[in-house]
């Protein structure tokens, strides 16, 4: 871990431990202190970085943006059928969770919880964030259908939103009752709908 922390710049220090903290134990119960303490970067060097704990946090929502919507084009350049690329966008959704120690199950259902009305930035980039997996999936099942490769009855609007929804309350689920077959229970459930 030492190896790690000394190929990184003090920023990405802070970043990695501030997220880590606001995941863990909340972005409302985690202090700068502590970050500073755990990151054993001076609270200038942080505040030279990020002005503010809300600019850290939005710098870490961007952070996790860019994560899952990399990966998430990388399967959609792929030449697949359309439901298995609805089975990797649900793994990608789904397996960082699975280690993730998030107090929601989610880092972003995590965040958005843990941040108070007044953080619109915040709040919007995630809205944001759900709002282009929401499109994402339409746009999957709308060419699912026109390549009959699923069920020509589906309403397309609806069940995107049976879908991101069902991974949004499996994962946190998941979490409250530590029981991980919800999430493993659910693609075969959504499966059997999109027939």
């Amino acid at each position: 871990m030492k190896n790690d922390k000394l190929s990184l710049s003090n920023k990405d220090i802070v970043l990695q431990t501030a997220a880590a903290l606001f995941l863990t134990k909340g972005y409302l119960m985690t202090s700068m202190d502590e970050i500073v303490a755990l990151s054993k970067v001076s609270k200038t060097n942080i505040y030279y970085h990020y002005k503010s704990k809300e600019e850290l946090l939005l710098a870490i929502i961007d952070q996790l943006v860019s994560h899952y919507e990399q990966r998430i084009t990388r399967v959609l350049a792929q030449d697949m059928s359309i439901p298995a690329k609805l089975e990797r966008l649900f793994q990608i959704l789904t397996e960082d969770h699975e280690q993730d120690d998030c107090v929601g199950g989610c880092p972003f259902l995590t965040l958005y919880t843990q941040t108070s009305n007044s953080s619109l930035e915040a709040r919007a980039k995630i809205r944001t964030f759900f709002d282009k997996q929401l499109q994402v999936v339409e746009k999957l099942l709308e060419e699912g259908i026109a390549k009959k490769e699923l069920s020509q009855d589906l309403p397309v609007r609806q069940t995107a939103a049976l879908i991101v929804t069902s991974i949004e309350g499996a994962l946190f689920l998941t979490k409250v009752s530590d029981n991980p077959m919800l999430v493993q229970n659910l693609f075969q459930s959504l499966t059997s709908v999109l027939k």
